[in-house]
């Protein structure tokens, strides 16, 4: 598929998707949403996706200029957020790949809050997230509420969100928001390092501990132990743990094919 708003590219089991509107900050319209939907889908067979932004940002959120309405103009934003915004966040918690956010400078508003929503967040020193929502009397969506609460806790949480303040990459680290801040010119080779590593693993086991770490909140601890032995079971199982063992007692570079 030819793709306007959106860059694939795929190779060495990794998908590299990028949003590549850099005149508007890689904001999102419509049509980058439905882009984004069918390159998710192309990249169903990569052991790993990389989303980032095409030139000086990640994604500033929502392309305003989009919805074609007037100034003062009445608009049905919870339509824009059904439709687009939490299938996308909905798709980025459920795919069985690690996706890795590749954040290359400033985040804000929606933009942000996908950067959240995927598995591991590795950002330039020069970028910052921004929950601009306030400044226009919203709430951060696209799962903003459920995730910052959850990864700074609800302190930090309603600071950013009242505020709207800049968070940079550093400080974001250091509070458990971001998996690594780098220096800028080390960013390409931190996150293309990652990304092979993990797209020399087993898959079934990246999809387990994904599936088991985003879903904990929602059973007890004995329910959890039991989810546990039965992943154990149904993992040891697999073509993947026999290669990983006999490889590690063979000396040599193990093969995982997701059996």
């Amino acid at each position: 598929m030819t793709y306007e708003t959106i860059l694939l590219d795929q190779r060495e089991g990794i998908a590299r998707v990028t949003l590549n509107r850099p005149d508007r900050l890689n904001s999102f319209t419509r049509q980058m949403h439905a882009e984004l939907t069918q390159a998710l889908d192309e990249a169903a067979d990569a052991r790993v996706i990389i989303l980032t932004g095409a030139g000086r940002g990640f994604c500033a959120g929502q392309d305003l200029n989009d919805r074609a309405v007037a100034p003062r103009e009445a608009v049905d934003l919870g339509e824009t957020v059904e439709q687009s915004w939490n299938p996308l966040v909905r798709r980025l918690a459920t795919l069985p790949q690690p996706v890795i956010a590749r954040v290359n400078g400033v985040a804000a508003g929606a933009g942000a809050n996908i950067a959240l929503a995927c598995d591991l967040i590795v950002a330039a020193r020069s970028a910052k997230f921004i929950q601009s929502f306030s400044a226009l009397g919203l709430i951060p969506d696209s799962g903003g509420s459920w995730h910052l609460p959850r990864l700074v806790g609800q302190a930090r949480a309603l600071g950013l969100a009242l505020t709207g303040e800049p968070l940079p990459a550093d400080q974001a680290a250091e509070w458990g928001l971001i998996w690594k801040c780098v220096e800028d010119e080390q960013l390409d080779t931190e996150v293309d390092a990652l990304a092979h590593k993990l797209a020399g693993l087993p898959p079934l086991g990246l999809a387990a501990i994904k599936r088991l770490v985003r879903t904990t909140d929602e059973r007890t601890l004995d329910q959890e132990l039991d989810l546990q032995r039965d992943e154990m079971r149904r993992l040891g199982f697999t073509a993947d743990y026999r290669e990983g063992v006999a490889a590690f007692l063979e000396k040599r570079a193990p093969s995982f094919t997701g059996r």
